[in-house]
């Protein structure tokens, strides 16, 4: 029933948008509502007015379809950055579409809601709602589900990691894009911001470990493409260094940039001196691989 209602109101959004595999607009943005059915947790605030000046954002998506003849079938769920208390949703988020989409790439914005300090399932049950709805509607848009990538910065990054390293296997991703992340909850090396507002500033030794991405490593976790600042005073790159041995010694395959500087929080700003060559890169390491049609039920 939930995958019903999720396959009819994606379709809607489509159609509204005059979409089609020949409808001269099939490119244009279009946007999708989660939880239709109704939200299955709450940070407390979701009840009020959804008012994004002040931290409480709709649980949506964003849908950028590449134009049909482009299209490879592949797309990748964007987590934006914000400490768990905002979204940068413009510069790590839409304005990559034209990057992705002139490679034939889907590309999806995720919306998600805060965790207010504590009420760290109702982002998680976002993002993994949001992968749900894409692969719902494969048919559709024209996607692969078994070549959906997530993509996450910052806070989000932690969010993309926790996705990947976490839930279910019918939910993860096949693959995770991380810019400097936040990966571990250990207070020597996180953001103490994304970790208070995430887990609460009186969190548990147990439960620091358990959302410390890095110990959360499998021979299952997806293969991985991430990247910092050598000189990001925010997020320390040891987060990603961390992450990276882990999926080493697991097996899985993963690359890892450290960039001379750049700080943090660049996304696909122009003012990100290594903007061109971090783009190649992440372009060559995307056709490394190419997950097979599968269908996921």
């Amino acid at each position: 029933m939930k995958k019903n209602l999720r396959l009819c109101f994606s379709l809607l959004s489509f159609l509204l948008m005059g979409g089609g595999m020949h409808a001269q607009n099939a490119h244009k943005p279009f946007d999708v509502d989660l939880w239709q059915g109704g939200m299955p947790n709450t940070n407390g605030r979701d009840s009020a007015p959804f008012d994004e000046s002040k931290g409480n954002f709709k649980p949506s998506i964003r849908v950028f379809l590449p134009a049909p003849e482009l299209s490879t079938g592949r797309v990748i769920v964007v987590c934006p950055g914000g400490g768990y208390s905002g979204l940068a949703y413009h510069h790590e988020g839409y304005d990559w579409a034209p990057y992705f989409n002139k490679q034939g790439i889907a590309l999806v914005v995720l919306k998600y809601r805060m965790p207010k300090g504590g009420y760290k399932e109702v982002p998680f049950s976002d993002a993994e709602e949001a992968l749900r709805v894409v692969r719902d509607s494969a048919d559709i848009w024209n996607i692969n589900p078994n070549d959906v990538g997530i993509m996450g910065f910052s806070a989000g990054g932690h969010l993309a990691s926790t996705i990947a390293t976490h839930s279910a296997f019918d939910v993860r991703p096949n693959f995770q894009i991380l810019f400097y992340p936040v990966i571990t909850m250990d207070k020597k090396y996180t953001h103490m911001g994304s970790h208070n507002n995430l887990l609460g500033s009186d969190a548990s030794a147990e439960l620091e470990e358990r959302y410390s991405n890095e110990k959360q490593v499998t021979k299952d976790t997806p293969r991985a493409f991430i990247v910092y600042s050598d000189d990001d005073k925010s997020v320390p790159p040891a987060n990603g260094v961390n992450y990276y041995l882990a999926l080493n010694a697991n097996g899985v395959p993963t690359t890892l940039h450290v960039y001379p500087s750049g700080g943090h929080g660049w996304g696909i700003r122009e003012s990100f001196l290594y903007k061109n060559l971090m783009l190649d890169e992440l372009s060559a390491w995307l056709n490394t691989f190419k997950s097979e049609y599968k269908t996921v039920k």
